[in-house]
This record gives structure tokens, sequence and C-alpha cells, in this order.
């Protein structure tokens, strides 16, 4: 069994974020995100992993390579042109053809694997695929099944009155076992999606196709701002439980500062006198001077929080400068190398 992740995704719905830096390696609590999808595949011994790329695939496999050791056989393949969620699988996983664990790019959780893998091969099943319930399913695929665990209907972002006809809440996780037979599904070379190709093709062909419902497992589409916010908030208060944080980084944090034992800094940051960093991450090298506050968010790598600046509930991407008594006010997203003059909000 082998695991491909599809992380060729533009990014679009995180931007500014990913501008520069491509979505599957933007930093989740100061580790590039791919890390913790590669950690979930090793804990059931799954060692031999293709990432699947197409937008910066050069930054990808540097960032991953600068990670050092990964844990796994790590191969990168990217496509020769745009090619689907469905077609890039066809692409990466025909050769050798195996059982293949799939994941999309954006997905963040602890989901247990070795359960997942002993539902597929209980139900002799060809497609497995992972779902979770949601609150709002019309953004996303909603996936109804019967109480075997047999899907029934592939419903991608459903209109309100499909939804009342379904009356289903559990949508597509993006997770996916797969068996070599679903390979023959998919033309060569041709951009297929699961979502509007492959899936209903397995349903209408009648192969055996079920549904493993993650409901007391955590997870997260971190495609968004908010989202991704929302990730590292669920990180510090312990929601988002079974992986490592590094508290260990080497700071410079002056004794009259504030820096809570929620908060994560990264190697090198500088907290001056009287600052104040709470339920936040700071990245590498971040500067927070004199009576500055950042509360509930998350600053990149080698930004500048000047004195009397306030950042709440916000997200500050790689190398910005925030000026002296300037406001940051919650929702505020700014990308690479953002100023904000003294004395003003953002």
């Amino acid at each position: 069994m082998k695991g491909l992740i599809l992380a060729g995704g533009k990014g679009t719905r995180l931007r500014p974020l990913t501008v520069f830096t491509p979505k599957p390696v933007v930093p989740v609590i100061n580790k590039p995100f791919l890390l913790y999808q590669i950690e979930v595949l090793r804990r059931v011994r799954i060692t031999d992993i293709t990432l699947s790329l197409s937008y910066q695939p050069d930054k990808i496999e540097g960032v991953l390579n600068e990670a050092g050791d990964l844990g796994a056989k790590v191969h990168f393949i990217t496509e020769p042109n745009p090619m689907g969620t469905g077609g890039a699988y066809r692409f990466a996983a025909a050769d050798p053809r195996e059982t293949t664990i799939v994941f999309n790019g954006d997905i963040l959780t602890n989901c247990d694997l070795k359960k997942m893998i002993g539902f597929h091969k209980a139900n002799k099943a060809e497609a497995t695929i992972a779902l979770t319930p949601v609150e709002d399913p019309s953004r996303y695929g909603l996936v109804a099944s019967g109480p075997s665990g047999a899907v029934l209907e592939f419903l991608e972002k459903p209109k309100p009155e499909e939804l009342q006809r379904v009356a289903a809440n559990t949508i597509n996780a993006g997770i996916y076992i797969l068996e070599p037979s679903i390979l023959d599904l998919i033309p060569e070379g041709e951009n297929r999606s699961f979502e509007y190709n492959v899936f209903p093709d397995i349903l209408a062909r009648k192969m055996p196709f079920f549904a493993y419902v993650i409901d007391k497992e955590y997870w997260r589409d971190i495609g968004t701002p908010e989202s991704y916010l929302s990730a590292h908030m669920d990180f510090l208060n312990g929601t988002l439980t079974g992986f490592d944080i590094d508290r260990d980084a080497r700071s410079d944090v002056a004794t009259a500062a504030t820096v809570d034992r929620l908060s994560v800094l990264g190697e090198g940051c500088v907290i001056k006198p009287s600052a104040r960093v709470l339920n936040s991450v700071l990245g590498p090298g971040v500067h927070v001077e004199e009576k500055a506050v950042v509360e509930d968010s998350v600053v990149w790598s080698h930004s500048r929080i000047s004195n009397f600046a306030e950042v709440r509930d916000a997200v500050i991407a790689r190398s910005c400068y925030i000026g002296r008594n300037a406001v940051v006010r919650p929702g505020t997203v700014l990308g690479d190398k953002a100023s904000i003059p003294d004395y003003s909000k953002a």
C-alpha cells in the first residue's frame, strides 16, 4: 500500500498567503503543512509516498528538502498540465499498480487510518471515501451512504432542495482508499475530477464503494485564511491532538515581556520589554517591540511588530512590517512583505 498527496492546487482561496508560498507548504505551527499529512500516513507504516505537484513545484520540493528526514521515501511528480484530482491520481499511481491512500492537499486531520484501512478491507471495497459531518454541507461534496456504509449518492456543492431530499450532512473529507481497478476508469493523460467524473462512474458501475465516517477525530479544510487561523487556535487550545509542537526553539524574551504558556515562538524571535504575546504563533525571527501586543494571531517568519502596535485575530505573512501604534484588526490577512504605516489601522 502506498500514499499519494494531491498537492497541485494554486491555493486561490488562501490568498494572499499563497501568492509566494504554495498552499501545501504554508507553515502550520511553524512546520510545512504537508508534514502533518506525511506523519498520518507514517503512523500506518506507509512510507512510500508520492506528492503530485503542479503549482510552484520547485518551491514545494525545496521546502520539504530543507525539512530534513521525513521518515518516508517521498517522490515528487509534476503534472505536465492541470489534470484534475482524478487525472492526477491516474498519472501518479499507475505504476506500480497497488492499493493507494489518497489525500487532498488541504486537509488537516488526525484520522486513524488503521481503522479506515480495516473498514475498507472488511467490505472488500474497490473504493472507500472518508466522510465528516458538518453543519452546512452546501459548500462541499455531500455524500449519502446507507446503513452498511455503502455510498448511495454523491452531490457536489448541493442546492437547498437537494439537501432537503437527501437529508444527510456528511461531506467528502478528501481521503480515499482506492484499489488499482479504479485506475481503469480514468483515461490516461486526461483531466478528470474525482467528484464530478470518477465517483459517479464508480456508482454507475455498481462497484463496491463505501464511506468511512470521521466523527470523533479532528478534520479541517485549511483552504481559507479563516480556517487556517482556526487550525492554529485548535492546536493551541488542545482541540487538535496527536502531533508534537516544538516549544523549545531558542528566542530572546525580555524579563518584563509576557508570553503565555499557549503561544509558540519560532527560532530566534525577539520579544522586547512590556510586549505581550498571547495565544499566538510566531515564526522564526519575528520581532515584537516594546509594549506591542500580539493576540490570537499567526505571524510568519521575520516580520516586525513595532512599539505599541496591536495585532489581534489576524494572519501576517513573511517579512511584514507593522508600524508604531498601528492596529491590525480582527480578520486581517497580510501577504508577504506587507507594510502598515505608523499610527494606521488595517
